[in-house]
């Protein structure tokens, strides 16, 4: 009798936790929170203020630092299936453009995640990032407008650049000039919130504010 009380309970439990919405945030070392303190990052940010908020949505952090789209297309099959989110905020491609890489493969592989996410039903945001113009100003031009235009193509909202208020400010940066420090993420959080609201709003009752 214990024996089917307890499986009852994990089952319940089970159910419960799938049933309960998730956010996958899928990116590079920006949002893993590289150099900064453990729950200080702007993912842990977001889920802070979906909680204050009172949406019904848990965060999952499946962001790793050095990450580029073609290891991230690798990775996303298996994330989607783990954790069958409603929402993907997908944010790859900054190391690309660090490492010179094509710019159409990199959107090529973008749009095969964004392909993938919503296959498996779920809505996705897609985060732009920029690069120095250590590459050349054509390199830097397309790259950041590889973002608009797969948004564009396949209807997706964007924030056009991540760190928008950000990247130029050295009070926001860490020393490598690369990574906001800890001062910047809740403007991180800022940017990403725009584009997400609205979704969150489609998705899952929540208070106007």
């Amino acid at each position: 009798m214990k024996r089917w009380w307890l499986l009852c309970l994990i089952v319940s439990m089970s159910a419960a936790a799938h049933a309960q919405p998730t956010i996958l945030v899928f990116g590079d070392s920006i949002s893993a929170g590289y150099g900064i303190e453990p729950g200080r990052g702007w993912v842990a940010l977001l889920q802070d203020r979906l909680r204050r908020l009172g949406y019904g949505y848990q965060v999952v952090n499946a962001s790793v630092s050095g990450e580029t789209t073609a290891g991230g297309l690798d990775r996303l099959p298996r994330a989607l299936e783990l954790h069958h989110p409603d929402i993907v905020i997908l944010e790859l491609g900054g190391n690309d453009g660090l490492r010179a890489l094509p710019i159409p493969t990199m959107r090529d592989n973008l749009a095969r995640m964004v392909r993938l996410a919503r296959d498996s039903h779920a809505a996705v945001l897609l985060l732009g990032m920029r690069i120095p113009p250590n590459y050349g100003p054509r390199y830097s031009s397309d790259f950041a407008q590889s973002f608009t235009e797969l948004a564009q193509t396949d209807r997706l909202p964007l924030v056009p650049f991540l760190m928008q208020g950000i990247a130029l400010d050295p009070r926001l940066m860490q020393a490598d000039g690369i990574h906001p420090n800890e001062r910047g993420q809740p403007l991180l959080l800022t940017n990403v919130w725009k584009a997400l609201r609205p979704l969150l709003r489609h998705r899952a009752r929540s208070p106007t504010r």
